[in-house]
């Protein structure tokens, strides 16, 4: 019985050394993979007036990539890639194909997609006006983006273009495109972050867009694509619209003309 209950001793000592052994090796294990940190914050990369990056964990994101190669000098080759409408400072051709597109989906409205030539053909997907759709970990909507004033009905009809609404670990970031103060975007509800435009005579006043971004109560704003034909808006305008009557509204002035 003495050596029968030995045995059953150092049998037992045995698996606890060897459970033991398991779960070092599994720390260690982890404790590698960790060693190079991924990105789970978004970074926000301004290229020039409505072109971004935007960069969260694996994703790379390009929004209306325009400036040719060299503006994107540095970053990662997207995983996304975001058109919002057909004009050329959203849409360049020359841009898109100088670009390392082999692991991207161009997500872009129908207009778009008819304007790629023979000799460009990425992996797309289109989109309509408020149709969603799951890209690797980003949930995307499109929104309608247009012009409400007489003059300008001929720069942006509904249905051609489209805003977005991005989730990104549970963050709704919207991107409005070439818009007024459409009544779609006053009712957006729970945006984190928002990129709204604001330039004459293609888009909308900044009264008009602070008019908007008050009825929809994002918590940070990004003034963008806010340069037209009589030079940049006053996006300090802007900001001392909404935070007088809002200051729970942070308006986040990025650099979007380095040229200027």
């Amino acid at each position: 019985m003495k050596k029968i209950t030995l045995t059953l001793i150092a049998t037992t000592l045995i698996l606890i050394s060897c459970k033991k052994e398991t779960k070092t090796n599994v720390a260690e294990l982890t404790e590698t993979k960790t060693e190079i940190p991924v990105e789970n914050t978004l970074k926000i990369t301004p290229i020039s007036h409505a072109t971004m990056v935007l960069n969260y964990g694996k994703e790379t994101i390009y929004v209306d990539p325009t400036g040719g190669k060299a503006a994107f000098e540095g970053q990662k080759s997207p995983t996304l890639v975001l058109i919002t409408d057909i004009h050329g400072d959203h849409l360049n051709l020359e841009t898109l194909k100088a670009l390392d597109l082999s692991n991207a989906m161009v997500v872009a409205p129908q207009a778009v997609v008819d304007k790629f030539t023979e000799d460009f053909k990425p992996n797309y997907s289109v989109l309509a006006n408020d149709d969603v759709t799951m890209i690797n970990s980003v949930t995307i909507q499109a929104i309608p983006m247009y012009n409400l004033r007489e003059e300008a009905l001929k720069f942006h009809s509904k249905g051609r273009g489209n805003g977005y609404i991005l989730t990104i670990n549970k963050e709704r970031i919207y991107i409005s495109g070439d818009t007024e103060d459409i009544p779609e975007m006053r009712q957006l509800t729970s945006i984190d972050k928002a990129f709204v435009c604001m330039n004459l005579p293609y888009t909308m006043t900044v009264d008009s867009a602070a008019s908007a971004v008050l009825d929809f109560k994002p918590k940070q704003v990004y003034p963008y694509h806010y340069r037209g034909t009589e030079g940049l808006s006053d996006v300090d305008k802007f900001k001392t619209i909404v935070n007088e009557a809002n200051p729970d509204i942070e308006v986040v002035q990025l650099d979007w003309y380095p040229e200027k």
